[in-house]
């Protein structure tokens, strides 16, 4: 038996927990560097939050010129700036491109080099400088994971870096910080989140025995990830639509922060699979949202292996609150793929790759890369070759998941 949860030193959740982010920051480094982006800088919460940092240490510096997907360019500009203030300390408030970009340049800090020096799993080879993170979306979950998502220019898929030595140090999550979030980006990021706790649930099962939990990123499903697993689908089953639909919906904001983090925890050591692995290309090829890739294709990842999963999925429609009393296992998990069609044409996630723009021509391409993201490919409880993985693709650019 090999157990272990990841997460931050200390996890803060609730509404207006954000004035502990002075306090936290100014007792983690004396120079620090502020992550962020043009808008949310723009925005009074985020504003109040910079001035009471710069009022409580030595010196500040702010990079708020973060660009989706985090292409490297960012990269280098942020980590010269944290240099011009010799940052000891930094506070990334934002969505996952921040966090994301924030956890990279503290790893170029502390131990040099570029971030290709990175990629992959287990390359950081130690300990980077302490980190707060607080997001402003409810999604990504990058505020507890081990992960960084970049965009280099030379590769045609997105990259990972993946270290247990990246979890940011603190993450402080109030979803009152959520609330000017557009209904796009909440459908995005909420959609992402809720294909954390499913891939999360449903991940491949690994034999037990000897694992290293420091130099392998993602160890597979256990009860403890499957607990969060769940009480996240349960939370955001019951109120994305209605965050979608009204921002105001405090109620709606809180559950959708609560299970965005629980999913985090999940996926930090159970992994993510098949829909994030295919989405790297196609993201990369189409410019579309890390979210809308993922949620488009969950659906046909889960029913290409809906003989392998079909009781968790059935699970799954029970914890999503579906009336699936009285049906067999493979009933309910028909009535869940259903149920999740519907929740995605209704927070306005298009339901074919072909509504995206994706070639014909270029699936198994696609499939072929995405086969190579081993992290995640080896955690899809289906098959895996590159048919396989092409199937689900022409799956999901006809819309026909038979």
């Amino acid at each position: 038996m090999l157990e272990t949860v990841r997460g931050p030193r200390q996890l803060i959740v609730g509404e207006g927990v954000a004035q502990n982010i002075p306090r936290v920051v100014a007792e983690s480094g004396s120079r620090v560097l502020i992550v962020t982006d043009q808008v949310l800088l723009g925005q009074p919460g985020v504003a109040g939050i910079v001035a009471a940092v710069r009022e409580k240490v030595e010196a500040v510096e702010v990079f708020s010129d973060a660009t989706p997907d985090v292409p490297l360019a960012d990269v280098a500009l942020a980590v010269a700036v944290a240099a011009k203030v010799d940052a000891d300390v930094i506070l990334a408030i934002g969505g996952g491109t921040v966090i994301d970009l924030a956890k990279i340049v503290g790893v170029i800090r502390r131990h040099g080099g570029t971030p290709r020096d990175y990629y992959g799993e287990s390359k950081v080879p130690g300990p980077t400088f302490p980190l707060v993170a607080v997001p402003t979306t409810s999604g990504t979950g990058s505020e507890l994971t081990p992960v960084s998502v970049l965009t280099d220019p030379d590769r045609a898929l997105k990259v990972g870096v993946s270290s247990v030595h990246i979890v940011p140090d603190f993450a402080i999550v109030d979803p009152e910080l959520t609330y000017t979030c557009p209904a796009s980006v909440t459908a995005h990021s909420g959609i992402d989140a809720f294909c954390h706790a499913v891939e999360s649930y449903t991940a491949r099962a690994r034999a037990h025995g000897p694992r290293d939990p420091v130099e392998q990123v993602f160890l597979g499903r256990n009860p403890i990830t499957d607990h969060y697993a769940l009480l996240a689908a349960e939370r955001i089953a019951r109120s994305l639509r209605r965050a979608v639909r009204d921002g105001g919906d405090t109620d709606a904001r809180a559950d959708m922060s609560y299970g965005s983090m629980l999913a985090g925890l999940a996926f930090s050591h159970a992994g993510n699979a098949a829909p994030h692995a295919l989405q790297y290309p196609i993201g990369a090829a189409t410019h579309t949202p890390h979210g809308l890739g993922v949620g488009l294709l969950l659906p046909y990842a889960l029913d290409a292996a809906k003989d392998a999963i079909g009781d968790r999925l059935a699970i799954l429609a029970r914890v999503c609150g579906l009336d699936v009393t009285d049906a067999s296992d493979t009933e309910a998990a028909d009535t869940f793929l259903t149920w999740l069609d519907g929740l995605l044409a209704d927070i306005g996630i298009p339901p074919t790759l072909a509504d995206i723009g994706v070639a014909r021509a270029d699936l198994p391409r696609f499939a072929e890369m995405a086969s190579g993201v081993t992290r995640l490919i080896q955690n899809h409880p289906g098959p895996t070759d590159t048919a396989s993985l092409t199937a689900i693709l022409e799956a999901a650019w006809t819309g026909d998941r038979t």
